[in-house]
């Protein structure tokens, strides 16, 4: 998903005229999520991690602090002599109890959560905010959990018929199970990264950028290619905790190598459907008028003279409506 040149953006060439609503929905890309998504596990789900608010531990915490202060006040009569095991016991105990209590504190965030675990073992899931207490000794990962979006870099890709391409995907995505996002993969982002490039290469290719000839269904409808992006991506990443709520192409370009040779070819596809119409138009223009003119009686005519008044009216009207002028052939 490198860089290498700026792309020229298909925006300079003239764009093909847009796809009625009522077609629209002829237009999506015929992809289909044919093969298997990648296996899960499927004990390794998000579930809800051990943890308290976190007043019950500060409160926890103050009382052993206070039970280590009447066991030291009441040993002040023996001072100057050692204290006897028991209290030495229950000094112990109530500093293992404060430790534990303040150590276990911690911040939840809105947004964030908390994946704990214990020796490599998953543990759970803490999406508790606030001021809260986790067991010191598990392991805690903090893990992004809102709504995030990601926009790539220009990915090369190929058309239906093989023409280069340059294509920018926004994703909106968010972690949905934190536990496959976690431990499923090696790194999620960058699982979420490759796969957009792979969707976007396997969509890209089933439809022509440009419809030269025709109406048919192209690249040019971003709405429908957006939502195979979107099927497609929300599968891929499915399996690791990753939903997909959005993958929209925010731009379609051609690459620099064949923008120019693009450009010369659409212009030359508009100028050839210019020309069609143009003429179709003189055609009907001509037959209504040699119509009129024979069914009024204003004139007679027989095969010749109507052939030369077609062939003289087809010249003038084509050559007023910006037509070259056609060169007579005897």
């Amino acid at each position: 998903m490198r860089s290498s040149k700026a792309p020229q953006s298909m925006s300079a060439v003239p764009s093909a005229p847009s796809v009625p609503s009522a077609q629209s929905a002829q237009s999506v890309p015929a992809v289909a999520v044919s093969r298997r998504p990648p296996p899960s596990d499927p004990d390794l789900v998000e579930r809800p991690g051990p943890a308290v608010p976190g007043w019950l531990a500060v409160l926890v915490g103050l009382t052993a602090l206070a039970g280590a202060a009447t066991t030291l006040w009441r040993a002040r009569p023996l001072s100057g002599a050692q204290l006897p095991p028991w209290q030495w016991a229950a000094l112990a105990g109530c500093a293992v109890v404060a430790v534990v209590a303040f150590g276990g504190l911690t911040r939840g965030r809105t947004g964030s959560a908390w994946v704990l675990s214990l020796f490599g073992r998953y543990r759970g899931t803490v999406r508790r905010t606030g001021l809260a207490w986790v067991s010191p000794f598990v392991l805690r990962r903090r893990i992004d959990v809102r709504l995030r979006h990601w926009r790539s870099e220009p990915i090369a890709v190929v058309d239906a018929e093989g023409s280069a391409l340059r294509v920018v995907v926004l994703v909106v995505w968010s972690v949905r199970d934190t536990a496959r996002a976690l431990f499923s993969v090696d790194d999620h982002l960058g699982y979420l990264r490759e796969q957009v490039e792979a969707a976007a290469a396997r969509v890209l290719s089933q439809l022509p950028a440009d419809a030269f000839r025709g109406d048919a269904p192209t690249l040019r409808n971003a709405e429908a290619v957006g939502d195979a992006l979107t099927r497609m991506l929300a599968a891929e990443c499915r399996p690791v905790g990753i939903a997909v709520f959005s993958a929209q192409p925010t731009r379609i370009e051609y690459a620099p190598e064949v923008a120019a040779a693009m450009q010369r070819r659409q212009i030359a596809a508009l100028d050839a459907k210019h020309r069609d119409s143009v003429l179709t138009g003189v055609i009907d223009a001509v037959d209504d008028t040699v119509t009129r003119l024979t069914t009024r009686g204003l004139v007679e005519l027989d095969d010749f003279e109507r052939q030369a008044l077609v062939k003289d009216l087809t010249v003038a009207f084509y050559t007023r409506r910006g037509g070259p002028a056609p060169q007579n052939q005897e």
